[in-house]
């Protein structure tokens, strides 16, 4: 089966994870992946393969050489920033350049004056969306590139590689894909997110991340008697947000530069409630930016009263850099094997966080390869078919260092 045929049939089964959800996974349907891919891996060879009670999916390529196991893992769920249900991809054949029109009764149209990086795929075949909901190359397009190359190996056993270890995990777009992670089981001594996006990246500096749930308790009087009583928790939420430096978001930042994303705000004048999340690569920045929103709390408190703000906050992953460092022969395996392959690498920052993060503190370094996605979390997803199979030929060339 060639890859994006894999991808294809990955991005017919909804597993938009949940939320806030207090369970692993947060939603059922991605065991639903799970079990097709279990199916899929036995019958591809991969004789260990099983899921476990939380979703998680391991299986084993026996190596037939002495060298470092190797480990590849990516997510099943897809984000839950836009609709994950009923996609329906197609395919741009000898794509030419010009805007695409995903959908044309809603108008829906992908301009490259907004995305240049099109341009750079003319004459190759693009995966789109209809535009009304994302792809799911983030990450469906990992795990068809990880089963390409195991059953490369395995079609051709005279090929030397060491052993392969394969892990597909739930809720990585919701922070809690490497809570359950059986590190001590998969026995790997490093391994590989294949988690990110153009042709070239690699990996291994993310932010570090936390987020924050403010929220507001006001007072609700009839306004036609509210003066001195009346507590407008609106307005207080307004002025928390107020309070933050105005140009440390993302859409003023890039690169290194952190920032605070207020993603959700709800409420009236009794109850209002913000959502933030909170990034930046600097250990030292990113203290600073959670005790910025501690302080501005105690001073709205001070002045409105004890109570008014309420402040969760909650790390979710921090920087892999710290844990890569002593192993960056795995970042020059990379960087050699995407050159040997006619890949010019692109060492970048990550802008966001993947398992690999978090898995690189419970003993698993584990930085992050491309997909050759660009566009991810939105109607705008899109994956070229040649760059998938350009990061198969990278996955098969890095397990045979």
């Amino acid at each position: 089966m060639k890859v994006h045929e894999r991808f294809l049939n990955y991005v017919k089964i909804d597993t938009q994870s949940v939320p806030e959800a207090e369970k692993i996974p947060s939603s059922e349907k991605q065991k639903d992946l799970g079990r097709l891919l279990v199916e899929e891996m036995i019958s591809i060879g991969i004789k260990d393969a099983y899921m476990d009670v939380n979703g998680y999916v391991y299986g084993t390529v026996e190596g037939n050489t002495d060298a470092p196991v190797i480990g590849f893992i990516a997510h099943m769920d897809t984000s839950p920033d836009m609709a994950g249900n009923n996609v329906k991809p197609k395919i741009i054949y000898n794509y030419d350049g010009s805007d695409i029109v995903l959908n044309e009764e809603k108008q829906i149209i992908m301009k490259t004056e907004m995305f240049e990086h099109l341009l750079k795929y003319k004459g190759q075949d693009i995966i789109v969306t209809d535009g009304t909901t994302l792809l799911g190359a983030d990450n469906k397009a990992g795990i068809a590139e990880i089963l390409s190359m195991a059953e490369y190996f395995i079609s051709n056993p005279q090929i030397k590689h060491g052993t392969i270890k394969i892990g597909f995990t739930p809720d990585e777009e919701v922070g809690s894909g490497a809570d359950l992670f059986n590190v001590e089981e998969f026995k790997a001594d490093y391994a590989y997110t294949v988690d990110g996006g153009e042709i070239g990246e690699l990996e291994y500096e993310n932010f570090n991340a936390a987020s924050a749930r403010v929220t507001i308790n006001g007072v609700n009087i009839h306004p036609g008697s509210a003066k001195n009583k009346m507590k407008n928790s609106i307005l207080i939420g307004m002025e928390f947000h107020n309070m933050l430096p105005v140009y440390e978001t993302p859409e003023n930042t890039e690169g290194y530069e952190g920032f605070s994303l207020l993603s959700d705000m709800a409420g009236d004048v009794e109850k209002t409630l913000l959502e933030y999340i909170i990034r930046d690569h600097s250990m030292e920045k990113f203290i600073a930016k959670k005790e910025r929103f501690e302080k501005i709390a105690a001073y709205l408190n001070e002045k409105y009263g004890q109570g008014t703000v309420e402040l969760k906050l909650k790390d979710s992953y921090f920087n892999m850099k710290e844990k890569i460092l002593p192993h960056m022969h795995i970042i020059e395996n990379a960087k050699r094997a995407m050159e040997n392959i006619g890949i010019e690498p692109d060492v970048v920052p990550i802008r966001g966080g993947t398992d690999g993060a978090r898995l690189s503190y419970m003993g698993l370094p584990c930085p992050n390869l491309c997909t050759g996605g660009h566009n991810y979390h939105g109607r705008y997803e899109y994956i070229p078919i040649q760059s998938m199979e350009k990061v198969v030929e990278l996955l098969i060339e890095i397990a045979k260092m």
